[in-house]
């Protein structure tokens, strides 16, 4: 199961850095339907924001759009990976061994 996870990260990883470069930079969803009846002048900024339109601020281009998707990656798999990790010890208690080992 391990490895399977690792597999998973390591191809998840790839395609948000690398394929990121491949996404559309033109407007989708809720975006589009605003450009499309008006309002898009209307949206308000967001009180705070950690990557804009999925970029990294001080960088351009692919990297910027490449690095945020790793980053986006890397906290959701975190999240979970603790998430996991809290599940199991509530579960079983005397359980201290690291998410996503082997049982035997």
């Amino acid at each position: 199961m391990k490895r399977f996870v690792l597999v998973m990260l390591a191809l998840s990883l790839v395609i948000a850095g690398g394929l990121s470069y491949f996404a559309s930079s033109h407007p989708d969803g809720l975006e589009r339907v605003a450009e499309d009846h008006g309002f898009m002048n209307r949206a308000q900024k967001p009180s705070h924001t950690v990557m804009l339109d999925y970029t990294i601020p001080g960088l351009s281009g692919f990297f910027s759009n490449g690095l945020a998707g790793i980053i986006g990656v890397a906290a959701t798999f975190a999240v979970v990976a603790v998430i996991g990790r809290l599940a199991r010890r509530k579960r079983n208690p005397s359980a201290a061994e690291a998410p996503f080992s082997r049982r035997r």
